[in-house]
């Protein structure tokens, strides 16, 4: 009897170690099958000035182009993925086309060995955005008079004003000669006045000399 209980209590130990080994092993399965992120460059919540050429995610187990799908969104729902990415191990980078600055979402989708899909993002903040657009030269330049415009509008100001100077010279004129005769009768009155002189200067000396 006391040979006995030993060898059944070693068999039942057997049995127990086999039965926690697979309850240990068995939860672990599934969590082998499920890929999932273990880092990114932007990293997740990130402000950044500067826009990367490429976005890199990182995940624990190598995912398989054929059934990864990621995309890239902008402010605006604009597309913001810039070519193919590239995978290398664990590691896939994304090319990245930025746009206005704001927010930025990377979203991907892995594919699993149980068949559910793995569905995630990573969100990052774009503090500036692409420069705006020089506007070309003829937007740029503003709407000017085209010279040949200067001249007509400046001649009606001069023929204007040179009728007025006109009008304004002939009154004068008029009004330094409106105050008495005219000059050509001074003239005549001043030539009868030396002649009526002339003639009594020699009456009076006939007179003398009779």
């Amino acid at each position: 009897m006391g040979g006995r209980f030993p060898r059944v209590a070693r068999t039942w130990l057997a049995v127990l170690g086999v039965a926690l080994g697979v309850s240990l092993v068995l939860p672990a399965a599934p969590a082998a099958a499920h890929n999932s992120l273990s880092g990114s460059n932007p990293a997740n919540g990130a402000r950044i000035a500067t826009a990367p050429e490429l976005i890199e995610l990182r995940f624990l187990a190598k995912p398989n182009p054929g059934t990864t799908k990621i995309t890239v969104t902008g402010p605006d729902n604009v597309a913001a993925l810039d070519g193919e990415p590239t995978f290398s191990g664990t590691r896939v980078r994304i090319p990245f086309a930025p746009g206005k600055a704001g927010l930025y979402i990377v979203g991907y989708q892995l594919g699993s060995a149980d068949g559910h899909p793995i569905k995630g993002e990573v969100r990052f903040t774009l503090t500036t955005g692409t420069p705006a657009e020089s506007p070309s030269p003829s937007a740029a330049a503003p709407e000017s008079v085209p010279p040949s415009d200067a001249p007509s509008a400046a001649a009606p100001s001069s023929a204007a004003a040179s009728p007025e100077g006109a009008s304004s010279a002939v009154p004068a004129a008029s009004e330094s000669t409106d105050g008495g005769p005219p000059g050509w009768l001074w003239a005549l009155g001043g030539v009868l006045l030396v002649a009526a002189a002339a003639v009594g200067f020699a009456v009076r000396r006939r007179r003398a000399g009779t």
